[in-house]
């Protein structure tokens, strides 16, 4: 059932006082211009129109304007059977925006010197030759004349940028198959049962897989898990203390972690969502990956964790997909963003070109078109604040 206007508004007050407790340390403050009284009115009407289409029980929302916060807010429930309201201080999963998190952890090795884009992975010198040995049958599959086969080719780039050439999300995504098997378990058997379709390089094809083996990357050469190691070398460094590598049952639900529903007919409580932790796995909340984001934006208001000649690397796409760059989606006009989409969440963060960050997360996964209009709608929320349209930044 729909929740009513004066549900998501008495929400969105008792989060405006959540978030007067507990500012988020790396967005401290405020901008000059904050949305008046009735802008905010308008933008929770855009929200209420969103989430009565959607039938959607909780939105969270963070926006910032020059590494500065300047709309925080939540809507509606995090639990529609307790009826708990949703505060700005609650935890979603964020699904596939974890690939910018596993991208950002992957930079920091590079600028360590453990790491260059162009090493291999799999095979003979390569980082994880000794934990995944070739098996005879990828032996068979090498090129002519070439003295590697294709998944001995693939390197750290090939899988920041989806183009291994194979184990795409569209059909037989490994990981959502074989859910007991542990990370080395499920690499080895797709290693074995799943062959690449193309040579590296040369296509296109969004990989959870891919940004699973990058987590295995970080493990081996940091020698620590990798969720420690992304607190240590990241979110530590950007102020962010709360996110965590989320758990799969409903009993495993996290402290201030919502509950999650599904329009589509999956259960988003029978997933391996703890395996996913590299390409899907976190819990944060809104205000957390857009500080974040806030932190790898190239904008020079807040310290950046990464250098120019990074992020420069980062946000330039492949060849063969000039939309996607390394863990960041990019358009023609420098704006960079990544969503994620999983059974009971929705979830898109944004970095424009006129250094703006924002994040948008729900509890729900609807019918097709509601990561669309999700996007959307947080365009629409900036847009009634005339103040906040600031000239394109280089």
């Amino acid at each position: 059932m729909p929740l009513s206007r004066r549900t998501l508004l008495q929400g969105s007050l008792l989060s405006a006082a959540g978030i007067a407790c507990r500012p988020s340390p790396a967005l401290a403050d405020p901008p000059a211009e904050l949305p008046t009284s009735e802008q905010r009115k308008q933008m929770a009407g855009l929200a209420a129109d969103f989430m009565k289409e959607y039938d959607v029980a909780g939105l969270s929302i963070a926006v910032s304007i020059t590494g500065k916060p300047a709309y925080v807010e939540a809507f509606g429930v995090a639990d529609r059977e307790s009826g708990e309201a949703l505060t700005p201080q609650h935890r979603f999963r964020i699904a596939s925006i974890s690939k910018p998190v596993t991208s950002t952890g992957i930079f920091t090795l590079v600028e360590a010197g453990k790491l260059r884009l162009g090493d291999y992975v799999f095979g003979t010198n390569s980082i994880l030759g000794q934990d995944y040995p070739t098996t005879p049958t990828l032996q068979s599959l090498r090129p002519l004349g070439s003295s590697r086969s294709p998944v001995e080719q693939i390197t750290i780039e090939h899988l920041l940028t989806h183009t291994t050439g194979t184990w795409g999300n569209q059909y037989r995504d490994p990981m959502f198959m074989n859910p007991d098997l542990k990370h080395r378990e499920l690499i080895n058997w797709t290693l074995e049962h799943m062959p690449l379709t193309s040579p590296p390089g040369e296509s296109y094809a969004y990989s959870n897989f891919g940004y699973c083996i990058l987590g295995r990357v970080i493990e081996k050469l940091s020698g620590r898990s990798y969720g420690q190691y992304i607190k240590d070398a990241v979110l530590k460094r950007c102020g962010i203390t709360d996110m965590q590598i989320a758990g799969n049952t409903l009993r495993e639900r996290a402290s201030n972690e919502v509950k999650y529903y599904s329009q589509t007919g999956g259960d988003p409580y029978r997933m391996n969502v703890a395996r996913m932790d590299s390409h899907g796995g976190w819990i944060a909340t809104p205000s957390d990956l857009t500080t974040l984001f806030v932190h790898i934006d190239g904008f020079k208001d807040t310290e950046q964790l990464l250098t120019d000649d990074s992020l420069r690397v980062m946000s330039t796409p492949s060849t063969v997909n000039p939309r996607y760059a390394k863990g960041l989606f990019i358009t023609a006009n420098n704006n960079w963003w990544h969503s994620g989409l999983l059974d009971g969440t929705t979830t898109i963060s944004v970095r424009t070109n006129g250094d703006f960050c924002w994040s948008a997360f729900t509890n729900t996964r609807s019918r097709d078109g509601m990561a669309r209009a999700l996007d959307l709608l947080v365009w629409h929320m900036v847009k009634t604040v005339p103040d906040w349209q600031p000239q394109k930044r280089a």
